[in-house]
């Protein structure tokens, strides 16, 4: 039997296709490897979102050549898609493919160990392109599960190349949604998180909305949580939060990408809302959700930010009052608009992120305690310390309470904790009983 082994760079998309290639790996006779050296066959999963994303995805490549001269290497994902020419350069790799076609890789693994041939399939991706289904069964024994609903991209910010890494918008039909939601909950997921690329365009080709998505998903028989991952904040209606609102399994934590809280940033970066239009989303989810918490990534740097303009940012970034700020400096990335635009040196970009990042913990401490004496529903995961079973509540806040007086585990069980303390990336608690309606 031959093992793999799989290296991902990029957000939870690449990672939850990572799980669909272990799945189609192993249905077809692999078993997976402990470490790189262990490994048959090594897939790298590439992302193309910065150009330092794709010089990660080359250099992992050849340090695996390197070190495994006899391995099978595999470089698959967004930057092959996204720049095919940059990606057949990188020849330590023997097969290359791209973001479509990917339940094949382990016929096209099977064929190189067979006679060391290199293959090169990128498909490029068609204006009709349809949600590509892969076949899915859950190998591990987490609580919670992500589920991509969404593909592609058409809002084509002036700094990314995910549009023509991942191609126009298209969804997960409503039916193989129920099937999946429903194995899923049979394999013992409580919790159903919801992601793609730009999930808030979720339906927009089929008549249909996230919301609907959602309602499914709430509805699913042994499914007592459901999240969103990313979402373009210029996409939630009224009439969207209303319907969320109405779902006693939703979880209030919405990560509503910012990049900048200045509005001539974000005019330069192409994004379709300004920071007032944000902040009045904020305000819409809120007198919905009174215990929402918001997570954001902002983006320092980028072309033309002067200083005045990263001070608007900070400012926002405080009005809003984010749990976690997501920081990231800007990088060119070949082929986009930003790329050609007068560049901010590095020394900038690095003082300006270690000063956002200082902003985000602090606002995320204060968010912390805030909670001090809130009663909160936790689901409860893996056992990961001797001292503390832990969880997350509905707002993603990770609690921990001590398990000197329950020793048995509580995993994959909701229980009630109130919150009395905070700590470095979480809040400390006790169990208690379940607050009167």
């Amino acid at each position: 039997m031959y093992k793999v082994y799989f290296i991902t760079f990029g957000c939870k998309v690449s990672q939850y296709e990572t799980e669909l290639l272990k799945s189609c790996f192993a249905e077809a006779g692999f078993v997976p490897a402990d470490s790189s050296a262990d490994a048959d066959a090594v897939v790298v999963n590439s992302c193309t979102v910065t150009g330092s994303g794709d010089n990660k995805s080359v250099y992992a490549v050849r340090k695996l050549r390197r070190e495994l001269p006899g391995a099978v290497i595999v470089l698959t994902g967004c930057m092959p898609q996204a720049s095919p020419e940059a990606a057949l350069k990188v020849a330590e790799a023997d097969i290359v493919t791209g973001t479509k076609d990917r339940a094949k890789l382990p016929s096209l693994v099977l064929d190189v160990l067979a006679d060391r041939r290199r293959i090169i399939d990128i498909s490029p991706l068609s204006r009709d392109e349809t949600f590509e289904e892969i076949a899915y069964s859950p190998t591990d024994s987490h609580t919670r599960a992500f589920v991509k609903i969404q593909d592609g991209c058409e809002c084509y910010c002036s700094y990314c190349m995910i549009p023509y890494a991942r191609g126009r918008f298209r969804s997960k039909p409503l039916a193989d949604l129920a099937r999946e939601a429903e194995m899923l909950a049979a394999a013992g997921r409580k919790e159903l998180v919801l992601t793609g690329i730009n999930i808030a365009f979720y339906g927009c080709r089929e008549g249909k909305r996230l919301a609907d998505a959602v309602e499914l998903c709430c509805r699913t028989d042994g499914i007592e949580r459901v999240r969103l991952g990313s979402i373009e904040p210029e996409m939630m209606l009224p009439e969207d939060l209303d319907r969320l609102a109405a779902l006693p399994e939703f979880c209030p934590q919405f990560h509503l990408s910012l990049q900048s809280g200045c509005a001539e940033t974000l005019k330069r970066m192409n994004r379709r809302y300004t920071p007032e239009e944000y902040a009045s989303l904020t305000e819409q989810i809120r007198s919905r959700f009174p215990y929402a918490s918001f997570t954001t990534d902002i983006m320092v740097g980028f072309p033309g930010e002067t200083e005045q303009e990263f001070s608007e940012s900070m400012a926002f970034a405080e009005r809003i009052g984010f749990a976690k700020i997501h920081v990231f400096q800007y990088s060119p990335r070949k082929g986009t608009p930003a790329a050609k635009m007068p560049q901010i040196p590095a020394s900038v970009k690095h003082g300006r992120a270690d000063r956002m990042k200082a902003l985000g913990d602090r606002l995320a401490r204060s968010y912390m305690e805030g909670l001090v004496g809130r009663t909160v529903p936790v689901l409860f995961e893996r056992e990961k310390s001797e001292d503390f079973h832990q969880g997350h509540a509905p707002d993603y806040t990770l609690i921990k309470i001590s398990r000197k007086n329950s020793k048995k585990s509580l995993r994959n069980e909701i229980f009630y904790v109130t919150i009395e303390g905070v700590g470095e990336d979480c809040c400390f608690g006790t169990l208690t009983e379940a607050p009167a309606e």
